[in-house]
């Protein structure tokens, strides 16, 4: 009989402001170079940051802070889809893969509709299984409907896969 666990993975952050201004905004490891990027000590791609939260929490790993600090440097300014793939490493590690994963991307801009298909293979790829991608806007209202920042929920499914 095949083991299931899941978890749930939640990430959130601010547009940048002063000179991180210029920094990129990536999302699900994609590139939208005509928005402003988001703050954050690595890349801050908060779809990548949910999915290995929700992964390291199926797997009772912890979460993504403990493993990835903010205050390491090696982490300073790193690929968020590194991140995801070494956490998909430690989690075949623990005997476990992942089964598949769906998250959904809180934000009024940008519009990911044009980028979600290569989201989700670049996703997968680095997750080491099926990542499905959604969006929705949250119609003006909080932080977020401000345009203030963008944030993203994740549903993991671990099976185990024995050692």
């Amino acid at each position: 009989m095949t083991k299931l666990r899941v978890g749930i993975g939640f990430d959130q952050h601010p547009f940048a402001s002063g000179p991180e201004r210029e920094r990129a905004l990536v999302l699900g490891g994609v590139r939208f170079e005509a928005e402003q990027g988001l703050q954050g000590h690595s890349d801050a791609d908060v779809v990548a940051h949910a999915v290995a939260d929700a992964m390291l929490g199926a797997a009772a790993l912890g979460d993504l802070g403990a493993h990835f600090p903010d205050t390491d440097q090696r982490w300073a300014g790193a690929d968020s889809l590194a991140i995801l793939a070494q956490v998909a490493a430690l989690v075949m590690a623990a005997g476990l893969r992942l089964a598949n994963a769906d998250c959904t991307v809180i934000c009024e801009i940008p519009r990911i509709g044009g980028a979600r298909e290569i989201m989700m293979e670049r996703l997968s790829a680095a997750a080491a299984g099926p990542v499905h991608v959604k969006a929705t806007r949250p119609e003006g209202l909080g932080s977020l409907g401000r345009v203030e920042g963008i944030a993203c929920l994740a549903t993991a499914l671990l099976e185990e896969i024995g050692l």
